[in-house]
């Protein structure tokens, strides 16, 4: 499958904000391009990007939307239309519906429930089959996870560095309501599927289906 190989910092620069695609070292003060307190790059990359300082269409503002909402979840166009039509499908808000989607992503689960430090690390680790959902070991990244699923680290995962580093970094972190973490068993549980309100990603889901409803 393709993925995107290029520098992280510079998708945060593009989109303006902060996606937290590089786990800990975005929370680093000044390793963060983008909020360095001397001499920030908070402006798009390239040649030109300080002087990008037009305006911006209202099919710019959708599209710019709709960017950092998939590589905030690190999804390629293709796979990320397919999630929109699913939600389209669903009963219920669309745009609620997608975020619902992104967010029950077994690679963003572990994410949340702190077992790594960031979206990609779990991607790949989900890819070694180092994981399992109810005792069975998953190998999809995009894996839907359902209330009452248990996720737990399968053979050495818990030896794995980004494991070890993630655990001991993400410990005494609050975790969205509708997860819970076991650190005795080191293993977590979806309790229910998260509404809107509990998905902590600053997009405005609503420009995302205009951009994909527009005729």
């Amino acid at each position: 499958m393709a993925k995107y190989r290029g520098p992280s910092c510079r998708i945060c620069r593009r989109e303006g904000t902060k996606l937290f695609l590089k786990g800990e070292r975005c929370h680093l003060r000044g390793k963060c391009p983008v909020d360095k307190p001397v001499n920030p790059r908070n402006y798009p990359p390239g040649q030109h990007g300080l002087r990008r300082r037009f305006r911006v269409s209202d099919y710019g503002v959708r599209l710019r939307e709709k960017q950092k909402l998939r590589k905030t979840y690190g999804i390629l166009e293709n796979q990320f239309r397919k999630y929109f039509r699913l939600a389209m499908r669903q009963k219920g808000v669309t745009g609620e519906n997608l975020l619902r989607l992104l967010e029950t992503r077994l690679d963003n689960v572990l994410y949340r429930l702190g077992f790594v430090t960031a979206r990609g690390t779990a991607r790949q680790l989900v890819r070694h089959g180092l994981f399992t959902v109810n005792g069975r070991r998953v190998n999809i990244p995009s894996y839907q996870v359902k209330a009452g699923d248990v996720i737990s680290p399968a053979g050495k995962a818990l030896q794995i560095d980004p494991v070890k580093y993630g655990l001991e970094y993400n410990s005494g972190k609050l975790l969205p309501e509708w997860l819970e973490f076991d650190p005795k068993r080191v293993e977590g549980r979806v309790v229910s599927l998260p509404t809107r309100d509990q998905i902590p990603v600053p997009v405005d889901e609503h420009l995302v289906v205009e951009f994909y409803s527009r005729v």
